[in-house]
């Protein structure tokens, strides 16, 4: 049922109660009277006018989005105008047509006031604290929407980010391997342009499946070893479970070339990234270990700080993400991140392994 029809239906079945049950206590005190009657009746038609126009006061003007103290005001002002104006209608009529049972008294007319006052009250405080909670309920929705909104648009920017000196040092190689091994050379161009369309299509996906991250991975370090040779030793490894995960699309490679940049390139003799990905207490964890030593530029830099607000923007206080020195000359970063569903589904509906290479 619409809010427009249980409107109607509470205003008509809510005011008809409330005029007849007075009229049915009057018909047992003095009788039937259908004179009584219908003048109950125009009561009824009378209150449903008043307060509807009410309703449409409040809806034009917009008066619930006031502050408390001026809706205070404006709602007890209009208890006393709905509650004269509904005197000065039925205090005439009474008097005429149950002139044998109303007394006409100096303060009959305030007892009049102060009766229809209370229905009054009781009316407009629902409906006006009703649409009060109402536009509070609405706007607070739109302000959850616009902030979903910014952080979308933030988790955007932050996973279409590539660096930029990856690009110039993978072009380097590649042209040298031209005349070297242009069968290598191929490979690597196919392996960039992966990346490339990967981080093209990041923007558009707020998660791809882990296998589809982890092939990422495998291409950059790749193209990296044809530039550090045999400086850098990779692997790795995931369990099949957790292939079909759901991850943030491009935050292992850049959690990978951090541990290269501020790790292996800082070593003479070059050293080692190993990447593990599977489930602990219903989470995907997904450990990346790399030669180094942690320093304030590798923890703090641009990367790390991207990767911790874009778990935050996902999903919140249920992930979690770490880098620390686990031993000497050997960084670990740690992701805890929840399950997807529709990722535990599918590798449900397919248990055969996937080698994360192919």
């Amino acid at each position: 049922m619409s809010k427009t029809g249980l409107y109607w239906i509470l205003q008509i079945g809510g005011w008809t109660t409330l005029v007849l049950s007075d009229f049915l206590f009057y018909s047992l005190e003095y009788g039937w009277e259908s004179n009584t009657f219908f003048l109950s009746l125009a009561n009824i038609l009378l209150c449903i006018i008043l307060t509807h126009f009410y309703r449409l006061i409040i809806r034009r003007w917009n008066i619930s989005t006031m502050p408390l103290p001026v809706l205070g005001f404006r709602m007890l002002l209009s208890v006393v105008v709905l509650g004269v104006a509904m005197a000065l209608f039925t205090m005439p009529l009474d008097l005429q047509v149950l002139s044998e049972h109303v007394t006409d008294t100096p303060y009959l007319f305030w007892g009049y006031i102060v009766g229809w006052c209370k229905s009054m009250m009781a009316w407009v405080l629902s409906y006006t604290v009703y649409h009060y909670v109402e536009q509070k309920r609405l706007t607070d929705l739109e302000k959850i929407m616009l902030k979903t909104s910014m952080r979308e648009a933030e988790a955007k920017v932050l996973r279409s980010q590539l660096n930029p000196h990856f690009m110039f040092n993978a072009l380097n190689s590649i042209r040298a391997l031209i005349l070297e091994n242009p069968m290598k050379a191929q490979q690597s161009v196919t392996q960039l342009s992966n990346i490339l369309r990967n981080s093209l299509l990041a923007d558009r996906r707020k998660t791809v499946e882990l296998r589809e991250e982890l092939k990422t991975v495998e291409d950059y370090l790749a193209l990296e070893k044809v530039r550090y040779e045999d400086r850098l030793q990779f692997s790795i490894d995931a369990e099949p479970q957790v292939l079909y995960w759901q991850v943030p699309p491009m935050m292992l490679q850049t959690l990978v070339e951090n541990g290269i940049r501020h790790g292996v390139a800082r070593i003479a003799g070059g050293g080692f990234v190993e990447v593990s990905a599977g489930q602990q207490n219903d989470n995907l964890f997904i450990r990346i270990r790399n030669s180094g030593t942690l320093t304030g530029t590798a923890s703090g830099g641009i990367g790390l700080r991207n990767t911790a607000e874009r778990l935050s923007i996902l999903y919140g206080k249920e992930a979690d993400f770490n880098l620390y020195q686990e031993r000497e000359n050997v960084v670990c970063a740690e992701l805890k991140m929840p399950p997807v569903s529709e990722g535990i589904q599918r590798y449900t509906d397919d248990l055969k392994p996937v080698d994360p290479s192919q």
